[in-house]
């Protein structure tokens, strides 16, 4: 089972979305709902990946919606606590370019 919960620090303007368990498709829509809930307040974005056991082509795909809704180019977002499997795939996929990866 996959959660997905998300905080904002108003103060810093940054959200922080944790990743529970399986990132694919299942999650869109909690995904979806993470950030828009407070999007015009967010100016970056942190994508937490401590909790993630497998993120398939579906996930990479909602992190590219993420970064277009987020500013394309201009999108300050982070992603962090890659396990050694999901750092694989984000550099297999070359997502390094578009991501900070931490």
């Amino acid at each position: 089972m996959s959660s997905i919960s998300s905080r904002l620090a108003k103060d810093r303007g940054e959200m922080t979305i944790a990743i529970q368990g399986r990132f694919t498709y299942d999650v869109h829509k909690e995904f979806r709902d993470a950030y828009e809930r407070v999007d015009a307040q967010a100016t970056s974005f942190i994508i937490d990946l401590a909790g993630t056991e497998y993120m398939d082509s579906a996930a990479l795909g909602m992190l590219l919606l993420l970064r277009e809704r987020a500013g394309g180019d201009r999108a300050k977002i982070s992603i962090i606590n890659c396990s050694k499997d999901l750092l694989q795939l984000i550099r297999l996929t070359n997502f390094q370019s578009l991501f900070d990866i931490s």
